[in-house]
């Protein structure tokens, strides 16, 4: 079995698990006030295109998009499990949210992400995306990195 990259609910139960063990490895990294993912609930009442991504048929990675009108649409909920990193999987989800945004009309991706990482950082820069200033409804955070590509 390959990979498989699509759409499933945030609130399914292995979508879930993905999302807790995100959460897990933020928590000790940035304080409360630094943290800006969403809810299992909030994804689901923002209406966010959640995507799993499965490896040899095993939940390993998350990902979603929220679309602002046609402005844009913001990546939400980012992660892949530590043991399935350097493998693509994250280029790969990248692809499907940028394929996504495409048939929607939207013409350009954002999204928020913290300075510890490292390896999500070093993804989105190799993808082409360019440092930007907090967009709304951000405010500028010492532990915060913003980032914007145009489709």
């Amino acid at each position: 079995m390959g990979t498989t990259i699509a759409v499933e609910s945030p609130g399914s139960p292995a979508a879930r698990q993905v999302i807790a063990e995100l959460e897990a490895e933020l928590d000790p990294l940035y304080p409360d006030e630094s943290q800006h993912g969403y809810s299992v609930d909030k994804l689901l009442s923002e209406g966010v295109a959640f995507f799993l991504v499965r490896h040899g048929g095993e939940a390993v990675g998350c990902g979603g998009i929220q679309l602002f009108g046609s402005e844009y649409g913001e990546l939400k909920r980012m992660y892949i499990r530590p043991a399935y990193r350097g493998l693509g999987l994250g280029r790969q989800l990248i692809d499907r949210l940028i394929e996504h945004a495409r048939l929607h009309g939207v013409p350009v991706l954002r999204l928020e992400t913290g300075i510890h990482q490292d390896e999500a950082i070093r993804l989105y820069e190799g993808m082409g995306f360019g440092q930007i200033p907090a967009f709304h409804p951000y405010q500028p955070d010492p532990l915060s990195l913003f980032y914007e590509l145009v489709l």
